[in-house]
């Protein structure tokens, strides 16, 4: 077998890749030696910062294809004609865990899907929830901290997520999706992925409808109890990211379908929740769910590093006949996601190949760190000229979005029912489900100081109140009418 021969990173032959150059046998080295410098050097640097949420992930390509005609919604290609296939890579996460945390832990996943369309890149930035713990991005950070690890010990606390759960009553709902059974996937494939936010469509006729979608399993839902999860990490705390890869070598490619829930925009006014709530979900009686098309993974990365960890996704990136709604969550996360991938991966992220459109950008973005193509050459870097640089397509206009209201910082919970959907959840379980729902609640609040236990309560008691008698019971505390 003929070998390549080793260089440098400028493309220079290495003569010696097992000795450093030093001054005698016996002596110091010598800063001439370039080449120890250069690996030294490189080895520091080979780690780019993780991300501060969804930093554990596991991904793959595959394949998009179109089974039902939605074109009277969307005029977005990706959607243009049945049969139709898009290439993707999805990434899944854990979202508060650390690069090297275990992957069978009570956690939302994180469920992000590019697409690489006809009309450039479409991320799908989504969880394997339908919803989440706040409705305002101003909390994000607090939400998250509480999480995280404690700034003085170090270490992950239930007081604190407890602590903040307890003072925010739009986090019940999740909270019971989270410490139900879907709360700790059996895998990767075995669960479903929600686009969780309300974005919109618009169709060839600048008619607007809000969109909400969902991603199927086709493997059915599985999950794995606490005990379970426990040993799992114990014993191979890379489980999930395994079973994914697994199943792809051998052929075994994973499938969900894609549905959406669409709502004319007109109804958005009347709805009996706010349908750009991200604590809330649109019941399927009033928006059924509609099938558009099938996913599938079928090829796992060559590098893990250069394509799972380097996958860039900010829920920013739309296609013509796609984009946003007045979710305020969605829309801070419009900056703050393609902001985070450029403090990660500099400006220049998108040229990384797993992040490279399909088709070939026409920008006026100019230098910057890491830039690793031609820079445009020779073509000029401003508009408009006179010189045939690209220009603007008014085709591709999104309909105009109708504002009314004073700029004024709103109270998000002044009039906001955070229960019913909560307790609903709950009330749709199986008594074998509650158990072990009741159990998990009862677990994690344990060790949680007696103060927040009774401030968390009346929360529960809202949500329904057998619940709230049995967590009671467990914390061996008295449950009695909120105020």
């Amino acid at each position: 077998m003929t070998r390549k021969t080793m260089t440098t990173g400028a493309g220079a032959p290495v003569a010696d890749n097992q000795n450093s150059k030093s001054a005698g046998r016996r002596g110091p080295l010598l800063m001439e030696d370039v080449h120890l410098i250069e690996r030294m050097a490189h080895f520091n640097r080979e780690r780019i910062p993780e991300r501060v949420v969804h930093a554990k992930g596991a991904g793959a390509y595959g394949t998009f294809r179109v089974t039902k005609d939605i074109t009277q919604y969307t005029c977005a290609g990706i959607f243009s004609e049945v049969g139709k296939e898009t290439p993707l890579f999805l990434r899944f996460s854990t979202v508060a865990g650390e690069r090297g945390s275990a992957d069978t832990v009570r956690d939302p996943r994180g469920f992000a899907v590019k697409f690489y369309t006809d009309e450039g890149n479409w991320d799908l930035v989504g969880n394997n929830t339908p919803i989440f713990f706040i409705r305002d991005p101003l909390k994000f950070s607090d939400f998250i901290h509480s999480q995280k690890r404690d700034p003085r010990t170090g270490m992950r606390s239930n007081a604190m997520q407890w602590d903040f759960w307890s003072l925010s009553p739009e986090a019940m709902h999740q909270v019971i999706w989270l410490m139900g059974d879907r709360g700790l996937p059996a895998s990767l494939r075995h669960m479903d992925g929600f686009g969780s936010h309300t974005f919109s469509f618009w169709n060839d006729q600048g008619e607007r409808f809000w969109v909400k979608f969902h991603f199927k399993t086709q493997q059915g839902i599985k999950c794995l109890t606490e005990a379970q999860g426990q040993k799992i990490a114990g014993e191979h705390p890379d489980y999930h990211t395994a079973d994914l890869f697994q199943a792809i070598e051998d052929g075994e490619y994973p499938k969900w379908t894609l549905y959406v829930q669409v709502m004319p925009e007109q109804d958005a006014e009347t709805y009996k929740i706010n349908p750009f709530d991200l604590t809330k979900v649109w019941h399927y009686k009033d928006y059924p769910l509609i099938e558009v098309g099938e996913l599938e993974l079928n090829r796992n990365p060559e590098n893990y590093f250069a394509e799972v960890e380097q996958a860039a996704f900010a829920p920013s990136n739309f296609v013509p006949g796609i984009g946003p709604s007045p979710d305020k969550m969605l829309q801070a996360r419009l900056l703050s996601y393609a902001d985070a991938q450029r403090y990660r991966l500099t400006v220049n992220h998108a040229q990384i190949p797993v992040n490279r459109p399909r088709v070939e950008p026409q920008t006026y973005h100019r230098d910057g760190s890491m830039r690793t193509d031609g820079n445009y050459g020779r073509q000029v870097n401003y508009e408009p000229n006179s010189v045939g640089g690209p220009v603007a397509d008014p085709s591709k206009k999104e309909p105009p979005l109708r504002i009314e209201g004073d700029a004024d910082r709103y109270d998000h919970r002044e009039g906001n029912d955070d229960y019913t959907q909560a307790g609903d959840l709950y009330r749709l379980m199986t008594a074998e489900e509650k158990d072990r729902l009741v159990n998990q609640l009862v677990n994690h609040l344990s060790d949680v100081p007696v103060e927040i236990q009774q401030r968390q309560l009346p929360h529960f008691q809202r949500t329904d109140p057998e619940l709230a008698r049995r967590i009671a019971a467990g914390l061996k505390l008295e449950v009695s009418e909120p105020a």
